[in-house]
């Protein structure tokens, strides 16, 4: 029987960073979807993404969704990867302030949130400005 956090760990977007190809119009799309938003076919196979990109755009989440009150201030940002797919990320391990148009950064595995005091903790990938 497989824990709930290793479950948790190796779903494959979560911790692979992986998306899905379309075989007939090479469409990347994340995260993963039953169906291409660009063409609507169902012929979509697994793809790895890069891990390095630039930030495109971001905003500073001062008023958080419920759960994630201990985390402000956060970045949340859209990063085109080397490859020129675009994904909404936290961008973590920088100041807020620091963060900037352009920045190059590099995914991480980092802390989402837990359930509870002694709850599950989650992790996922995260990016962080390239070292």
């Amino acid at each position: 029987m497989m824990s709930v956090p290793r479950y948790w760990r190796e779903l494959p977007e979560r911790s692979r960073f992986e998306g899905f190809r379309c075989t007939k119009c090479g469409t990347v799309s994340y995260p993963p979807r039953a169906k291409c938003l660009k063409c609507g076919s169902d012929s979509l196979i697994a793809y790895k993404l890069p891990e390095r990109g630039r930030v495109v755009t971001f905003t500073i989440v001062r008023s958080p969704p419920k759960g994630f009150e201990k985390m402000v201030p956060y970045v949340l940002g859209v990063v085109e990867l080397e490859d020129g797919t675009n994904v909404t990320v936290q961008i973590t391990d920088v100041e807020p302030e620091e963060v900037r148009i352009g920045m190059p950064v590099e995914a991480v595995f980092r802390k989402v949130c837990e359930d509870g005091d002694a709850g599950i903790i989650e992790y996922a990938l995260k990016f962080r400005p390239s070292i």
